[in-house]
């Protein structure tokens, strides 16, 4: 995990009002789900308030009255449907409430997911994997948690206070002072918790968002931390995080089970009084036995909901936590927006019109063009360069003098500070990203290849392609043969990130892809520098057919795979120094001349080694 990384720091100290509106705005798009739990939690409220009060009807007219006991069946069915009543809303409760949690996770991940979409790479430059994960993961998991459960008993829980307080005022409100006396001091109490309860779980949620930076780096870096022997130091630094988060759990724990007894404690100092002062007045004569136990049993009740809130106010200070940083993502700035006008033409990324897409001839134009991905550091300052339709160019230079720069802002993966950069004469800020992105072949030097079937890896070029025009593909990059040898040929899965293909099959299917997406830009970024001598040859051919007519931008490592092309730029430090054909530039014995002339010995140097070798061995 990066360790540049800052997370967001938040630092309100109680419930932040304006969050938890985004967030039930966020469930308010189950409108009829939730008025269908409301009331069955009306309904379960009432049922809670009903029962005391037939116990009170039953005690003073069965009990300790003179009425009949012939007519208790009417009682007793009285009774038993409340029981029915409640059960069925219990069951309705748990079924719909269940619905919305899932409901809800789905919605926010698919809206941060949404996002991951349309955020640039400027984002996921600074912003580390396992932070990402933790939001889409447990975070949300967590706030689906608390908004459909949480919410729900919260509404039960002052549904069922304010309908018992307001029974007991009427019935003796004497006694009822008893009770609600100490809701003031569980007001006070639950704000002093509340600040240090948030505090302790934002600081684990910042820490379990770094263990599952260190279990993706772990897993992903599996391969160099055993070649590097770092088992050890990786077991360490894993061993401090967990104890961090272990301890500030812990913590958290603690400070939220110390509320739980001062709340009971409270209830049990307000049940004292009542049956204090009750007891003295039923002896007087001055209160019914019945109405004492219906007091008895309400302030029970009353405490058990006011428990439940101090429990979900704890709860909802950790949701908070997640919710900040939930939000976070999805209100991350997007650093490229087309503008309205183009949107309305064009459509979005993940709402494209096609249908007004223009072709692209292919001239490209850098006017005046300056960027840089730290102001201090500036790697294009007032750069021009213009190349006609259908040419190939090369881009030589050192690591860091600004070749996949260029190529990066041709595809508008990031915008330059100032100047224009024009496609077939127009400023490319003119035309969509979906527009300029659904015309380009980009091949990386490490290729990425999805969980799947070969033939489904190729396809992504184009969705729409059948399985001839894939193989077609394959074929046209010297795939197939490889391929087809594979255990189940075109369905076998390439595993996770390709890792069940070599370096150099996982480039060829790579390659395929974008062949099958018939580019009019052609941009290939060191794409065969991982591919051995034997492969690039069967390649090397479908590439040069491939880039005809096309505009093709390369980034090369090795200077023999370039010397067709029309131009070659050699960069330094964002500046192009030389600019011509392999051999007009090899005619002009600079820079480019003394770097190819050194990798062609050197290339030689290693043939004769290897044939060298190879009479050894069969000495």
């Amino acid at each position: 995990m990066s360790e540049h990384f800052e997370e967001h720091d938040f630092n309100t100290d109680s419930l932040d009002t304006n969050l938890w509106k985004r967030i039930f705005g966020l469930i308010g798009q189950q409108k009829k789900h939730l008025i269908v739990l409301f009331s069955m939690m009306l309904l379960i409220a009432s049922a809670d308030l009903g029962f005391p009060l037939l116990n009170k009807w039953a005690i003073d007219t069965y009990i300790l009255g003179s009425a009949s006991t012939s007519n208790l069946w009417g009682f007793s069915l009285i009774y038993f449907g409340l029981i029915i009543a409640q059960a069925i809303s219990v069951y309705y409760f748990i079924k719909i409430a269940g619905r919305i949690e899932m409901d809800f996770a789905y919605e926010v991940r698919k809206k941060a997911f949404n996002k991951l979409q349309e955020l640039s790479f400027t984002y996921y430059d600074k912003t580390p994997l396992g932070w990402i994960m933790a939001r889409m993961t447990s975070d949300v998991g967590r706030l689906a948690e608390i908004v459909s459960w949480s919410l729900i008993d919260l509404f039960w829980g002052s549904a069922l206070v304010v309908g018992l307080a307001v029974v007991m005022l009427i019935m003796n409100w004497k006694l009822a002072l008893l009770v609600l006396v100490t809701l003031p001091v569980l007001a006070f109490m639950s704000v002093k918790f509340q600040r240090k309860i948030l505090e302790m779980y934002r600081q684990t949620r910042k820490i379990n968002s770094k263990i599952t930076g260190a279990f993706s780096e772990g897993i992903t870096g599996a391969k160099t931390t055993k070649t590097l022997v770092l088992e050890d130091h990786q077991t360490s630094e894993f061993k401090e995080l967990t104890h961090s988060m272990r301890s500030e759990s812990i913590k958290a724990a603690v400070l939220s089970a110390m509320f739980m007894p001062l709340v009971m404690g409270l209830g049990a100092i307000s049940s004292s009084l009542l049956l204090w002062r009750g007891g003295q007045a039923v002896l007087l004569g001055t209160l019914e036995f019945g109405t004492l136990v219906l007091f008895t049993q309400y302030a029970g009740q009353f405490f058990e909901p006011l428990r439940q809130m101090a429990r979900l106010l704890a709860e909802f200070q950790m949701a908070q936590a997640s919710a900040e940083r939930v939000l976070s993502l999805m209100d991350a700035p997007i650093d490229m927006v087309d503008d309205p006008e183009v949107i309305q033409r064009y459509g979005s990324i993940l709402q494209p019109n096609k249908e007004q897409y223009e072709p692209i001839v292919g001239d490209v134009e850098f006017e005046d063009v300056s960027f840089h991905y730290k102001p201090e550091e500036p790697i294009l300052t007032h750069f021009n360069l213009t190349v006609k339709a259908g040419q190939t160019v090369a881009l030589v230079g050192e690591t860091g003098s600004g070749k996949s720069t260029i190529v990066n802002l041709i595809c508008r993966f990031y915008e330059p500070q100032s100047g224009r950069i024009k496609i077939d004469g127009i400023d490319m800020r003119k035309r969509s990203l979906g527009w300029l992105h659904s015309h380009l072949g980009y091949v990386l030097q490490t290729p990425h290849l999805f969980s799947g079937p070969v033939m489904e890896n190729i396809r992504y070029g184009k969705l729409e392609a059948s399985d001839e025009e894939v193989i077609q593909a394959a074929q046209l990059v010297s795939a197939h043969s490889f391929i087809e040898k594979l255990e189940q040929g075109y369905q076998t899965d390439v595993g996770e990130g390709g890792n069940k293909l070599s370096t150099g099959q996982k480039q060829l299917v790579s390659f395929a892809r974008a062949v099958l997406a018939n580019p009019s830009l052609f941009i290939l970024d060191e794409a065969t520098s991982s591919i051995d001598t034997e492969t690039e040859q069967l390649i090397q051919h479908a590439i040069e057919t491939l880039m005809n007519g096309r505009t093709s931008f390369i980034i090369a490592h090795r200077l023999s795979t370039i010397v067709k092309a029309d131009r070659i730029l050699v960069i330094k430090k964002g500046i192009i120094v030389e600019d011509g054909t392999h051999t007009a530039l090899m005619e002009q014995k600079g820079y480019y001349y003394r770097l190819y002339t050194h990798q062609f010995n050197q290339q030689k140097q290693d043939a004769l080694w290897g044939i060298s070798q190879g009479v050894f061995d069969e000495d």
